[in-house]
């Protein structure tokens, strides 16, 4: 079963259950890949909507920021529950330790041996694990080593 009908089931299910935040989350989400679809030409694939999942959880995460900074706390309550609707949807991350190594591997793989191939380092490692690597955890870790 592809993505795009596993998201169609889900939102199915979540407005007979009246799971309001659900319901919302995964309407904004069947907008976004049909807008992606209308762009691309119709055709679209999981990898491509692992994208626009990354894409709204990182929303998310940077509107939760600003509620907080803004004393607005339910509002990014609100925020979390909507990430953790949509985070079903993309591969589990990486643990530290598989962090590392992939980090150490892309390294001794691309040849890196300064602060200047920090890119291509992220790169590589992007482009094996994508949706399962969180981007400034990868940077600092990435920097720390090149450093």
């Amino acid at each position: 079963m592809s993505l795009i009908e596993q998201v169609d089931i889900d939102y199915i299910a979540a407005y007979k259950a009246k799971d309001d935040v659900k319901k919302s989350v995964l309407r904004h989400l069947k907008t976004a890949i049909k807008n992606r679809m209308v762009d691309g030409g119709g055709e679209i694939t999981d990898e491509d909507v692992l994208d626009l999942v990354a894409k709204q959880i990182k929303q998310r995460k940077d509107a939760i920021e600003q509620y907080e900074s803004a004393g607005r706390p339910e509002l990014a309550e609100k925020e979390a529950i909507e990430i953790k609707a949509l985070s079903g949807y993309m591969p589990p991350e990486l643990s530290t330790g598989e962090l590392e190594a992939a980090v150490d591997k892309a390294i001794a793989d691309i040849g890196a041996s300064s602060i200047q191939d920090m890119g291509k380092v992220m790169q590589a490692i992007m482009a094996v694990h994508k949706g399962q690597v969180d981007g400034k955890a990868l940077s600092s870790l990435v920097r720390s080593r090149l450093a």
